[in-house]
């Protein structure tokens, strides 16, 4: 019973340190912020994978599979949110060659 205590003293005190920082973000820093940390989430599969190796119940099996899916929704999505930022910052010149333009 104390390590669910500490568990979820844990995840309370994460949560309200998480909303904290992410509020004192200004708007136009937070795309960029947050589509660099999604990509870089790529730590939250291996963690996935060193629970997968402690599983022992269908539950457990079903929590592994929604954190397996959605961390890889978030490194993905953290990739793509940072190439389509990066995409706007290529000039005229750039997309024309690499379109099969004219030099």
């Amino acid at each position: 019973m104390p390590d669910l205590v500490v568990s979820i003293t844990l995840f309370i005190l994460a949560l309200l340190i998480g909303i904290e920082v992410i509020g004192k973000v200004p708007a136009t820093l937070h795309t960029p912020l947050m589509s660099g940390a999604n990509s870089i989430h790529g730590i939250v599969i291996v963690g996935v994978v060193i629970v997968a190796a402690e599983a022992n119940s269908w539950l457990s099996y079903v929590f592994i599979f929604l954190a397996a899916v959605l961390g890889t929704m978030n490194v993905v999505g953290g990739y793509v949110v940072t190439d389509r930022m990066l995409e706007m910052f290529k000039s005229d010149k750039d997309g024309a060659k690499s379109k099969g333009g004219n030099k």
